[in-house]
């Protein structure tokens, strides 16, 4: 049994060998339990408009804020001061800003660029990248290929080699292209990009290869489905989940035809790469109605994807965890989904048309949520265990661990830093607040 037990855990990325940091993390979740509203400070300079998103270094050790007026802030999140105010980082709104390493970071801005910084030298930006036709919402990083990944509501999806950046500009290249995109991501391993739509469709792009042909309609689509419920499987067995439309212009993808699906598959051994899988997320109360997928997150570990999605009549939200189940389906005739509901939680749609970001912990134990003009941190269960060890039968309601009251107006955003046992959120109004425990 312990043998096995081990295995096991090894497997699912968890033992002394494989994630030493573990055990600090648990002490750390039991800490943020502990929390109380009056642990927060409020960081603040000059009006700067609200706060969209917020984003530490890896080591912890500096705190992005990206503002509504133009403006990057940066702080020191140990000692609460303000460091560094990058007054005109870009011509409107910043949205997103992401770290490459410890020192090197991007944002990007309805302006429709992405810029390059550098913390050793931040009077000047590294470089700015053009190739957006719109706004542009969403950064990630690839580490496997080194690639920067971007995505905007002009509905693509670009790619750029930021190694071989020169004064005429940066290498890049459409990837893939979508209607109403809202958020992108890649999974921890880089082996899967996910990307949410306002029309409530979700797509996933399996064994993913940014270096492969960028034809949009060269992708083999696997067939459109709506997400299970345990409680679906457990009653339906194995029955094909009802398909739906797809949510991309069908000049790019070209028609849904089995037979076409079947010889890409065969051609390339079963498990073509960059396979597109298109999916309804099951939202409660809204079976049969779209919802707007605003915020995308995904498990630390990669075991579950986290969604914010707003009810079809936008005077709700929902947080809906939806685990990766394994054997993700390589072939298009799999009837079976790569996602499951497993825990979902009702939050009122305080501060409607503005999308709230919503995060893990480090661990993936919690989650912290907006949630009116505060956060709720929310647990798998009551004991804050992860994923894997409480996963329910049937979908079930996250716990609520704590909520945390500070602002004057709707909170927007919200991150755990990597390192401490510290949240961060802004909210609409400009206000940063950071919750510690106190000793």
């Amino acid at each position: 049994g312990g043998l096995f037990a081990w295995l096991r855990g090894r497997c699912l990325g968890r033992g002394a060998a494989v994630d030493p940091a573990r055990d600090t993390f648990g002490a750390m979740t039991g800490l943020y339990g502990a929390i109380q509203p009056a642990d927060s400070v409020s960081l603040s300079t000059r009006t700067h408009g609200a706060v969209f998103n917020l984003e530490y270094s890896p080591d912890g050790s500096v705190l992005t804020v990206a503002c509504e007026q133009t403006e990057v802030l940066l702080f020191d999140p140990i000692s609460s001061k303000h460091i560094k105010t990058l007054s005109e980082a870009h011509e409107d709104c910043v949205n997103n800003i992401r770290f490459l390493d410890n020192r090197l970071f991007a944002t990007c801005s309805d302006d429709t660029t992405i810029a390059l910084w550098d913390l050793r030298k931040l009077n000047t930006k590294v470089c700015t990248l053009h190739g957006h036709t719109s706004w542009v919402k969403n950064i990630e990083y690839d580490t496997n290929t080194r690639l920067l990944v971007t995505s905007g509501f002009d509905g693509n999806v670009i790619i750029w080699d930021t190694n071989r950046c020169t004064e005429d500009g940066c290498p890049h290249k459409k990837f893939f292209h979508t209607r109403f995109l809202m958020r992108m991501r890649l999974t921890p391993d880089c082996s899967k990009m996910l990307i949410s739509t306002s029309s409530g469709y979700l797509l996933i792009l399996h064994d993913l290869d940014l270096n492969k042909s960028l034809e949009v309609g060269s992708y083999p689509i696997l067939r459109a489905r709506r997400t299970t419920s345990s409680s679906d499987i457990t009653s339906s067995g194995s029955s094909t989940p009802r398909a739906v439309g797809s949510p991309c212009h069908q000049n790019d993808l070209g028609p849904l035809s089995e037979k076409h699906l079947s010889r890409s598959s065969q051609r390339e051994g079963g498990s073509p790469r960059n396979s597109l899988e298109v999916l309804t997320p099951e939202v409660p109360g809204e079976r049969d109605r779209g919802n707007c997928i605003t915020s995308l997150q995904l498990h630390p570990k990669g075991w579950a994807t986290l969604l914010r999605c707003s009810s079809n009549t936008d005077d709700q939200e929902w947080t809906c965890v939806y685990e990766f189940q394994e054997g993700a389906p390589v072939r298009p005739v799999s009837p079976r989904c790569s996602l499951r509901l497993t825990h979902c939680i009702e939050e009122a749609n305080v501060g409607r048309g503005y999308i709230k970001e919503l995060c893990f912990s480090p661990d993936g134990r919690m989650i912290s949520s907006p949630h009116g003009f505060g956060i709720r941190l929310l647990g798998f269960d009551a004991q804050c265990r992860e994923l894997v060890d409480c996963l329910p039968r049937e979908a079930s309601p996250l716990r609520e661990i704590r909520s945390l009251y500070s602002h004057n107006d709707v909170v927007l955003t919200t991150k755990f830093s990597p390192t401490h046992c510290q949240i961060a959120s802004g909210c609409l109004s400009g206000r940063v607040s950071l919750y510690q425990p106190k000793f």
